[in-house]
């Protein structure tokens, strides 16, 4: 835990969220600015930068995608699908510096990267 990070206080408790999952190496909680109708983040409580910073530990990545999974097959959200993005730096739109990935869903999404 990294303690100035907002995503570690979240995870930890320290600051309050709507958490819609939670195991021994996950959190996932609602985004408070909604991108889509659903909109969620899932992040590992063990504190990395980016996803650069987090590819040196494959379990890791390993056990986001699983709780993601786990939480999708849960709630139905995989019977229609959703989006996974995560986002590498400023010019890549990240503004919260703990790896985390945003789950988009609920609705059908436009094509992604498309001007």
């Amino acid at each position: 835990m990294s303690s100035n990070c907002l995503f570690c206080k979240i995870s930890s408790g320290e600051i309050p969220s709507q958490k819609i999952y939670e195991d021994e190496h996950v959190f996932g909680f609602v985004d408070i600015h909604p991108q889509a109708k659903i909109h969620l983040l899932f992040l590992h409580k063990k504190h990395t930068a980016n996803i650069n910073e987090m590819s040196t530990d494959p379990k890791a990545i390993a056990q986001m995608f699983h709780g993601i999974a786990e939480y999708s097959k849960s709630c139905d959200l995989a019977t229609n699908g959703f989006r996974v993005v995560t986002n590498l730096g400023a010019d890549g739109g990240q503004s919260v510096f703990h790896t985390h990935f945003h789950i988009l869903g609920g609705e059908p999404l436009g094509h992604f990267g498309r001007r």
